[in-house]
């Protein structure tokens, strides 16, 4: 009788844990038929599910039985009109809610390749070996086109980015020899503008080497760009001058954000009535890449967009990845939050090719690509700001220089930075120096010695940070990019009328300073940005600032911000 009730009590306890354990959703992309236009498929893992099928929601829609499917800790969701809007998707059982995703009704989506479909090709780089996309002229119907150069060898057509005329095929090869063999004829094909394949096992996060003093302040760290400031600007003189303001959607492209860290405990489930949304999967690490860079646009205690307060339009922050294909996955994931209203895009990531050199003439080992994969990366991003020029020229996308000590602006070095549009704003990175002046002074921070430079760097900001109760500190331009995509976003709410050149311009005539006064001449390793001009500062040929690189002011781009709106009014 004694072990029987033993057994009872375990059983009992073992149920309260089980139905204790936070329910989750790790993982939602598009399955099945990728192609298929008028009915779509969508898999979905999570943690913490109890013995039933949960509830699931879409928007303000619950899913009915026939559309949800569960298998162990997968569920399938199974939408047949796929002309209704994009909308957070999220589950719900025995009182508890998991994080919201988001789910796209667009139509670009690609496929990873799994652990024994790469290989490692003569750089030592991973590749994948039966996986490559292909970029058909855009006189061509893409599909119709992609299904014949398939057919022809043998292939199939797998994922697709239709808006870029875009598919993915599956060749019929065994190793990077025949991959490489059939790339080159399909290259040959007049239809054929590129051919895109892929180098990279699920990526790192693009971060530079720790700081150089032990421990930073992160308060004194962003001083540097006026982030309290701007929020003590936006508290007051928003309210006072009755401005009305528009809420704002942003997609930051990255893998997963962790829903128990403190700084995303009360984005979990619906988000209707908060002034800050974020949706994405969810990850086991809060100071994991994906973690750091939201937090900072949205986290509870340190991020921009959350200490607005009551007076925020409301913010959408999309935190997706499509999948884990390397650059072309970032690329579906853009144009898809792009069709779904995002006006701005987070950019921490980019490239270097194999052979870079840094400013002391070292080769660069920070997230290289092989020259063949970069000219189809090449290829594959200007199509995408063709096609964000020609459809979308409001949208402003916010990149990391990187962390290489090298140049940004040259295509033989780096991507996407490289690209001259003005919708790419590009961010380097500083850190506070350890001179004790004031912070309009150009001495008061330094060039964090691993950025990337020139001309093409459009602004920097404080590249260092520690999330709260966190022991260690991340540095890279990675993190100074989120504190400029903010600033952007909140431009854009106060101001929807700026267009991706105004922002620009804005940016530049608020910033302050750092570094020394330059010459004019070719760039070398103590400039960051391209140096300020006298349109900048209204036309004064002898102020003190020209010269200098620029230096993000959170709360005087802000101002410009209202002015410009007042100028229209």
């Amino acid at each position: 009788m004694k072990r029987v009730l033993v057994g009872l009590l375990w059983l009992c306890s073992s149920g309260v844990q089980a139905s204790a354990e936070p329910l989750r959703i790790n993982a939602l992309q598009r399955c099945g038929e990728l192609l298929a236009v008028d009915a779509a498929q969508w898999c979905l893992r999570s943690q913490g599910l109890g013995a039933q099928t949960p509830t699931v929601w879409l928007g303000t829609t619950r899913l009915s039985r026939d559309q949800v499917q569960r298998d162990g800790d997968r569920v399938t969701v199974k939408l047949g009109d796929m002309q209704r809007p994009s909308a957070p998707l999220w589950l719900e059982e025995g009182g508890r809610t998991s994080n919201s995703v988001w789910l796209t009704r667009g139509r670009s989506h690609v496929i990873a390749a799994q652990p024994h479909e790469v290989a490692k090709n003569m750089d030592g780089l991973t590749t994948y070996v039966d996986l490559v996309s292909l970029l058909i002229e855009e006189k061509h119907d893409g599909l119709n086109e992609a299904r014949r150069i398939a057919e022809r060898y043998g292939a199939r057509v797998v994922g697709a980015i239709a808006p870029l005329n875009v598919y993915q095929l599956r060749l019929p090869v065994r190793d990077l020899v025949q991959r490489d063999a059939m790339i080159l004829r399909m290259g040959s094909e007049l239809s054929v503008d590129a051919v895109v394949i892929e180098e990279s096992a699920p990526e790192p996060g693009e971060e530079g080497a720790g700081r150089s003093s032990a421990a930073i302040s992160q308060a004194d760290e962003w001083a540097a760009n006026r982030f309290l400031d701007a929020l003590y600007f936006y508290q007051r003189r928003i309210p006072a001058a009755r401005l009305p303001v528009q809420p704002v959607r942003i997609g930051v492209i990255e893998r997963d954000v962790d829903f128990d860290a403190p700084a995303f405990t009360a984005y979990r489930g619906p988000c209707a009535a908060r002034h800050v949304c974020v949706y994405g999967r969810d990850g086991q690490q809060a100071d994991a890449h994906g973690s750091l860079v939201t937090g900072i646009l949205a986290g509870e205690q340190e991020g921009f967009l959350a200490g607005l307060g009551e007076h925020s339009p409301g913010f959408e922050v999309i935190v997706e990845r499509n999948s884990d294909a390397g650059i072309t996955a970032n690329i579906a994931a853009s144009v898809n939050l792009v069709e779904d209203g995002a006006r701005v895009l987070n950019w921490s990531w980019g490239l270097h090719r194999v052979g870079a050199r840094n400013v002391k003439g070292d080769e660069v080992d920070s997230l290289v690509r092989s020259g063949l994969a970069m000219s189809g990366y090449e290829e594959l991003l200007e199509e995408f700001f063709l096609w964000l020029r020609a459809k979308h020229p409001d949208v402003v996308v916010v990149n990391s220089a990187g962390n290489g000590a090298s140049w940004s602006g040259t295509d033989e070095y780096r991507l996407p930075s490289s690209f001259v549009t003005e919708q790419l704003l590009v961010v380097g990175g500083h850190q506070r120096s350890e001179q004790a002046v004031a912070v309009d002074d150009p001495r008061h921070v330094r060039k964090r010695h691993s950025s990337n430079i020139d001309m093409r760097v459009d602004v920097s900001a404080a590249a260092c940070i520690r999330p709260a109760g966190a022991a260690d500190q991340h540095c890279g331009t990675s993190y100074a990019t989120p504190l400029v995509t903010a600033t952007v976003a909140t431009m854009l709410a106060i101001n929807p009328a700026l267009t991706p050149e105004q922002v620009r311009t804005l940016l530049r005539r608020s910033a302050l300073t750092l570094g020394k006064e330059q010459d004019f001449e070719a760039m070398d390793a103590e400039d960051l940005t391209a140096p300020i001009l006298p349109s900048e500062r209204g036309g004064q040929l002898h102020h003190p600032d020209l010269g200098r690189s620029a230096r993000l002011d959170m709360q005087r781009a802000l101002d410009l911000a209202v002015q410009s709106r007042d100028r229209v009014r």
